[in-house]
Formats: C-alpha cells, structure tokens, sequence
C-alpha cells in the first residue's frame, strides 16, 4: 500500500513539473510573438502548481510574468505590477548578474527613466507653459512632485536629487505641508544636492532629456538613442531647502513656525542674508513693519548690492511715515540698477505726497497772495516729481498709472502738448 501511495506521490510531482513546463513554454512562446495577454493567461494557469515548484521555475515564471505585464512599455499603469513581479525575481534569483536578473534590471531601469521624464516634462509645463495660470499649473506640480518620489521608491532611496525634485514640485505648486515634510526628510538625509546633473539630446524628437544617473545616461547613448550628454555641476541646495520649509510655513500662516524654522537655518547659514530677507518677510506678514525694516537693514550689512533690499527698506520707511527716508532708499536702489522701474515710480509718489498738504491749504486760504505763493510750490513739488516718472515711463511705457500721472503733472504744469500725447496713450491704454 505504502508503494501504491508513493508512486502516485511522484506520478503527481512528475505530472506538475510536466504542466509548469508547459505553461512556462507556451508563455515564452506567447511572449516571442508579442501575444502578450496569451501569455499572462498561461502563466495564471502556471500559478497554482508554483508552491511545489523548484527554484528555477519559479525565477522563470516571474521573469516572464513581468515581461507579460510590461508588455511594450507602454501603458504606465502597469509599471507597478511590472516591477512587483521582477523584485520578486530578483529576491529569488539573488545574483545581479545572473540572465535573467540582468534583463529585469535593465526594464526596471527603462521604467525609472520613463517616470523620471514624465516628471520633467510635466514640471516643465508647469512652471513654462502654464506660469502665469495657477489652477493649471499646480495640479502639474502635483503630478510631477508624485513622479518624482515614484523614481526615488523605484531606486531603492538612493535617488535623493529626484526626492528633492519632488520636495521642490510641492513646494511650487503650493502643496506647502508636503513641501515640509519630504524637505525635512531631505534635511535629515544630510542631503545637500552638491552634484551633478545628467542630460542628452533625443534622437526621435531633438528634446532634451534628463536622467537621474550618469550611468541612465550614459546607456542611453551606447544604445544611440540619445546624442550630445551633458554633465552639469550644482552648488549645495540646502539653503534652498531651508527656505521652501520657511516659505511653506508662511503660505500655511503659521508664522511661529516659520520663525523657528529660520532659527535651524540660520544654525547651518548664520551669514546668509537671504535667510535675513525671508526672516524680514514673516515678521511682515505678522504685521511687525519696525521688525520687517530691522532685519533687511541686518541683511544690507552683509550684501549691499541687492537693489532689492533698498526697495523693500523703502517701502516699510513710506508706510512708517519716513517719506524722506524712502526717497534716500529707493535712490539707493536705483544707484544699483538704474533701470529699477518700481523705484523711480515710488520716488515720484513720495515726492508727490508734499503736494497733498499743499492742495489743502489752498482749498482753505482766501488771501490770493497766500494761494499763488502755494500754487507756486505745488508746481514746483510736480516738477521735482515729473523726471522720476518720465524715467519710469520711458523704461515701461505701457504702465497705465505712470501715463495717468504724467498726464496730470503736464496738465497741471500747462505743458499742454506733453498732456495731450500722455492722453492719447492713457486711452489706448485703457482701451
């Protein structure tokens, strides 16, 4: 009996061997002939009998089911159960160089690259394409940032520059608490994005491409696909990082926190005046104007040639009612880029601002003498204004409320002609 038993025992291993070889054949053969759902049906049909199958089998039956799955490479959503089957061959076969090991790579390779231009072309679409439009950019954003971590999943967390291209997409697309946690992710890596990034020319489309590694690239290229590679070389991104966390705080209006976040910063980068300038724009936004102009003084202490700088102190000067102080910082600015439009137009408004108090006393005086003395310092207060604003028109002449402006200094000056084409302009403007 016990004879009888174990012959049906082998009969039974002989006869599922026989099937998986079967099944296996004619899912080799399906794949050959680029029947690739012929395939996946054969290998369904393998499955149940791999529990008893030897190791060899089931490395096969795994290569092939991700061969099956990925098919031509060209439908994304099978990416996933693509790359699941080829792990699980990978765990098997334990032997990078081993046949079928090598092939799996290479397709999980194809795989990365495929996302990681998919996630380029559609940050770049966001940021080019749709800049000036926010509800159509930063769903692109989104996209790209998702991408983007899909690649550093797929290489096993080593592709840090492709987690920071995911923090960096979250952070312009204004998805601010993503932004925050994959930067500090990035921060705790020790990341710093010091290196170099990969590119190349297609061969299909003339578009520039870009890969995570040299090595992507490089096989690309052996495989002339992709013509002219580049190596470029980045300075440390860290900086930056600590700026989208402090920035991202802001657009979630935590202040506080974007307070705090500065103070690590400034631990890594205590001269950088950029951290200055964004410790500057929270205190704005907590409504602190005396704090908002303290820190961007600190920040012109270590780089007083960011024209910038003296604007913004000018600005927060205005609203504190140091006009003359204004005048002096926009001047500034303007010492350092002649053709700072905003600073020109702003040293014509605070000049102007004379001429308010000026209007009113007239409105209020009925001594004729008294009114033309006034009238007589209101023109010259339009004079000392209409060279700043001439300026500004000249170096943008499509500024609806530069021309407007103008055309009243000429009209109040009696430079009739100077009115009339400021008029012309202001109403095609308008138009």
């Amino acid at each position: 009996m016990k004879q009888i038993i174990t012959l049906t025992l082998v009969l039974f291993i002989s006869f599922t061997s026989f099937a998986q070889k079967k099944e296996l054949k004619a899912a080799k053969k399906a794949i050959a002939g680029t029947n690739y759902s012929g395939a996946i049906t054969s290998l369904k049909m393998a499955k149940p009998l791999l529990d008893g199958a030897k190791e060899k089998y089931k490395i096969e039956y795994y290569y092939l089911l991700g061969k099956a799955i990925y098919a031509t490479g060209k439908d994304v959503s099978k990416y996933d159960a693509t790359m699941e089957a080829f792990n699980t061959l990978l765990k098997l076969e334990n032997n990078p160089k081993a046949k079928y090991s090598v092939e799996a790579n290479n397709i999980i390779l194809d795989i990365k690259n495929s996302i990681y231009q998919d996630a380029v072309a559609d940050y770049k679409r966001a940021a080019v394409d749709f800049k000036e439009n926010p509800e159509l950019a930063n769903p692109l954003y989104e996209e790209a940032s998702i991408k983007f971590n899909k690649v550093y999943e797929i290489s096993k967390h080593t592709d840090t520059i492709a987690l920071f291209q995911s923090a960096r997409a979250s952070f312009y697309g204004k998805k601010h608490e993503k932004a925050i946690e994959v930067s500090n992710q990035l921060l705790e890596l020790g990341f710093t994005g010091a290196g170099t990034q990969y590119s190349a020319t297609s061969v299909v489309n003339g578009a520039t491409e870009y890969f995570p590694t040299k090595e992507d690239m490089d096989k690309k290229v052996a495989m002339k696909l992709f013509t002219d590679p580049k190596t470029s070389v980045f300075e440390s991104q860290r900086g930056f990082i600590h700026k989208m966390i402090i920035n991202a705080y802001r657009g979630l209006e935590q202040n506080e926190k974007a307070l705090e976040a500065v103070g690590r910063a400034k631990e890594e980068s205590p001269n950088d005046y950029g951290l200055l300038v964004d410790e500057a724009n929270v205190y704005y936004a907590m409504g602190n104007k005396e704090m908002f102009k303290s820190k961007l003084e600190e920040a012109i202490k270590i780089n007083d040639t960011d024209a910038s700088l003296f604007f913004n102190i000018g600005v927060m000067k205005a609203e504190l009612g140091d006009n003359k102080g204004a005048i002096e910082s926009y001047k500034k600015a303007i010492e350092i880029d002649p053709k700072y439009f905003d600073a020109y137009n702003n040293i014509g408004a605070a000049v102007l601002e004379d001429a308010a108090a000026i209007v009113e006393e007239m409105n209020n005086t009925t001594n004729d003498a008294k009114y033309d003395q006034l009238q007589k310092q209101q023109e010259d207060v339009y004079r000392n204004a209409m060279p700043y604003y001439e300026k500004a028109f000249q170096l943008n002449n499509e500024a609806i409320s530069v021309v407007q402006t103008l055309m009243g200094i000429y009209y109040n000056l009696e430079m009739d002609d100077k009115a009339k084409e400021m008029k012309t302009i202001y109403d095609s403007l308008k138009d």
